[in-house]
């Protein structure tokens, strides 16, 4: 099976501007990192990567933070 490559510099800033969104969206709703886990089930050192840039997130992952946090899909990603 072959070694997957790793994701080049726009792919991982682009990842970045994500996560930095996400937090901003979790933050003006006033919700902590911990609520938005207890709320979509994710454990916590995968939402802080989510929010760093360090994890690239399943769709459906980022549905379950949109319908926690109380916003559109394209909140996240915008």
């Amino acid at each position: 099976m072959p070694r997957p490559t790793q994701p080049d510099d726009r792919v991982i800033a682009r990842r970045r501007a994500v996560g930095e969104q996400i937090r901003r969206v979790r933050l003006h709703h006033n919700l902590s990192q911990r609520e938005v886990c207890e709320r979509t089930s994710i454990d916590a050192a995968t939402y802080s990567r989510i929010e760093q840039g360090h994890s690239s997130p399943l769709l459906d992952t980022l549905i379950r933070i949109a319908d926690a946090i109380g916003c559109s899909l394209a909140d996240l990603v915008q």
